[in-house]
């Protein structure tokens, strides 16, 4: 939140010393009163607010998750909606929360800090993905929103995300407005609140549930492409990975029709400590063992797994050895948009401005189908806040309109019905796909062979360093610095022709030398164009103590594109591993 030097050990003392805070928080602290590093770690910085809210590990101090900082989160918030005028505050906030330990906790917080403020709040009165929330707000009509999640986090962490009146997650400008709000709060005792009883008597505080259920799956039914002529035999084992998506998802596939889903019954139900996984992040092929495991037991054809708020998804494909083979995040995407535009095509209801956006650091080939099909693709910054921040716009312009978005991240969503990502939404059309295709003799596996053949192959992967605490984020700041200094010029026989510098909004041209404004928003990160289809990207996490490198080929075989990207890698790999 703010550069400033911080007196760590000073901040310590003032917690443990106030008797504001509760006795849990207070022993919390005490029990680490010889641990120097765990107190800097606490308290060396506040909790940052950023454009994606909250989210951090659970625990007492300034930079943990805890009750004290969702209050004066929401405070800030408050402070936001209520200069908006009366009208913003009858509108309202409705709130969400997942699985996570302190998920209700956290949600009640912030219901009756908002409540307090005299701002209605709508509360689900038990856990929900968090696109449910994002098509709460929407139909709703309130003028903002609140998620308690961490998404895929591991177990020790929780977050809180903040949405606006359009459904979609808040932009820079909101969220600097909020964290002023919040840097102006030094007392938490200042804080108002509200006991739950009076603000449900004063109309201030009203629970929701069942009715947004069904709305928002009547709604997200009604984007369906096909219902006839596709194999709805087909067998899918799911795995909600112990979180929100274990209802919607099961609901979803069966009011479809798909009657042979077969659910992991250990990761079946609601589990804050993820017992069958170290991460539960769909994204790692190991979160597919117990999954895999069924799979083989039913033979399955495809497997799907949703993260503990069913925002993010990924998929595995039964191969021909009779395992399972995982798809990324850029192959599903390229799927799922194969499908929707030459279904839309077929049926002849692409509009004449369609429209697909896609991140940065999300691969090309869809964007090589979406021209097939002449219908233009947008590259965004990370993050459905930015994706869906066009269609937000096009809303009101009609310059185009949206068919879909997705990241390479595992985050999809089809339609406009829900302003984020939505693995309930990439479920249904995946289980839609693959049985239609089915019903064509062929799989998943066949068709991205085949839009390979017809387009080229495209090979990429995610390289992650994990630098935790204040020292693993210097040394990512070191990273991203110096890289700017040493990135090379040549990749075996590919020569540098792009530089984009995100930062500083400038795109180069390596021949040439002359530097272009490029009209995209400031963020700290890196991109590097090379002849011969080679790029790559290279950012830190908005969320987690991560320093991400997305590596990208093309190449006539799938052997080409392979050995690009190895050598790709080995040379960027060396270069920063010597930054330290």
């Amino acid at each position: 939140m703010s550069n400033k030097k911080i007196d760590f050990k000073a901040r310590y003392e003032e917690w443990i010393e106030n008797d504001f805070f509760d006795e849990q928080t207070t022993r919390e602290l005490e029990s680490i009163k010889d641990d120097i590093k765990e107190i800097e770690d606490r308290f060396y910085q506040d909790l940052n607010f950023g454009t994606a809210g909250l989210r951090g590990k659970i625990g007492a101090g300034t930079n943990r998750m805890n009750k004290y900082i969702v209050s004066r989160a929401t405070q800030g918030l408050a402070e936001v909606i209520k200069k908006e005028g009366k009208k913003a505050m009858e509108m309202g906030v409705v709130i969400a929360y997942d699985n996570r330990h302190f998920s209700p906790e956290f949600s009640m917080t912030a219901a009756l800090t908002l409540c307090a403020n005299g701002i209605k709040t709508y509360l689900f009165e038990s856990l929900r993905s968090t696109p449910e929330l994002s098509y709460a707000v929407r139909k709703l009509k309130t003028i903002s929103g609140i998620v308690v999640t961490a998404s895929h986090n591991p177990k020790e962490y929780n977050g809180y995300k903040v949405y606006w009146e359009e459904g979609s997650q808040i932009l820079s400008e909101t969220a600097s407005n909020i964290t002023k709000n919040i840097l102006a709060i030094s007392d938490y005792s200042s804080i108002p609140t509200i006991s739950e009883e009076k603000a449900i008597a004063e109309g201030l505080l009203i629970m929701v549930g069942k009715e947004l259920d069904d709305a928002y799956i009547k709604d997200t039914k009604s984007l369906s492409l096909r219902d006839s002529g596709i194999d709805k035999d087909i067998k899918i084992v799911y795995t909600p990975l112990n979180g929100a998506g274990n209802v919607p998802v099961r609901r979803i596939l069966r009011e479809r029709g798909f009657t042979n889903v077969f659910v992991v019954k250990e990761q079946e139900n609601p589990d804050p400590n993820f017992t069958t996984v170290k991460f539960p992040n769909p994204e790692d092929t190991r979160a597919f063992e117990y999954s895999e495991k069924l799979g083989k037991e039913v033979n399955a054809d495809i497997l799907i797994a949703t993260d503990p708020d069913s925002d993010r998804l990924a998929v595995e494909i039964k191969n021909k050895k009779g395992g399972y083979t995982p798809l990324n995040g850029n192959q599903t995407g390229v799927l799922l948009t194969e499908y929707v535009l030459s279904t839309m095509a077929e049926l002849n209801t692409i509009p004449k401005n369609g429209a697909i956006v896609k991140s940065i650091v999300t691969g090309d080939l869809s964007k090589e189908i979406a021209t097939h099909y002449n219908v233009k693709t947008f590259d965004v910054l990370t993050g459905f806040k930015n994706i869906f921040a066009l269609p937000n716009i096009w809303d009101n312009t009609k310059e185009y309109s949206f068919i879909l978005g997705y990241e390479e991240s595992i985050g999809f969503c089809i339609g406009d019905k829900v302003r984020d990502k939505d693995a309930v939404n990439a479920a249904m059309f995946l289980a839609e796909a693959a049985a239609y295709y089915k019903s064509k003799n062929l799989t998943l596996l066949d068709v991205l062979n085949n839009i390979f053949k017809k387009y080229g192959y495209y090979k990429e992967e995610l390289v992650t360093f994990v630098l935790e605490g204040k020292a693993g984020q210097e040394r990512i700041g070191r990273m991203m610095t110096q890289y700017r200094d040493v990135f090379p010029k040549s990749i075996g026989k590919s020569e540098l022709l792009t530089y984009i510098d995100y930062n500083s909004r400038v795109s180069r041209d390596i021949k040439t030398g002359k530097n272009s404004k490029i009209d995209i928003d400031k963020t700290n990160a890196l991109k590097f164009k090379f002849s011969n289809g080679l790029w790559y990207a290279l950012r830190p996490s908005g969320t987690e103590p991560k320093i991400k490198l997305y590596l990208y080929t093309k190449g006539e075989t799938e052997e080409v594109a392979t050995g690009n990207l190895d050598k790709m890698k080995e040379m960027i790999l060396k270069i920063l591993n010597g930054i330290e």
